[in-house]
């Protein structure tokens, strides 16, 4: 299990929950935000290494926003719909990686590297 904290924000309640189970099998630590509002409360309180954002329940600004806010903590965001375009503009904004929302194995392999790379140049 790896010492990583991770905050993870879905649109989708019961993706969240599901996504939250799956990665506390992994890491130390895994928190669920309900809003957007509980993201940015949670990713300080619990000093969080890794920030699972649904991209389509937020916009590239709060990415944006976040990312300098925070900026040692690694960013995924999820999507539900394959976009080329979005996915370039979230990584622009700040974001680490992009991954399907359903996509588990991927969420989880992007969240480690993502965030050990963030913690090595931090």
């Amino acid at each position: 299990m790896q010492a990583l904290t991770i905050i993870v924000f879905q649109n989708d309640p019961r993706l969240s929950q599901a996504l939250a189970a799956t990665l506390s099998h992994h890491f130390h630590s895994v928190h669920v935000a309900n809003s957007l509002d509980e993201l940015w409360i949670a990713i300080p309180r619990h000093r969080a290494d890794v920030a699972i954002l649904d991209i389509e329940a937020s916009c590239l600004e709060e990415v944006a926003k976040l990312h300098r806010q925070f900026p040692a903590v690694s960013i995924l965001c999820t999507h539900r719909v394959a976009d080329e375009e979005m996915w370039t503009a979230a990584l622009n904004a700040g974001a680490s990686d992009m991954c399907p929302a359903f996509d588990t194995e991927g969420i989880l392999m992007s969240a480690e590297r993502n965030a050990t790379l963030s913690q090595a140049t931090a």
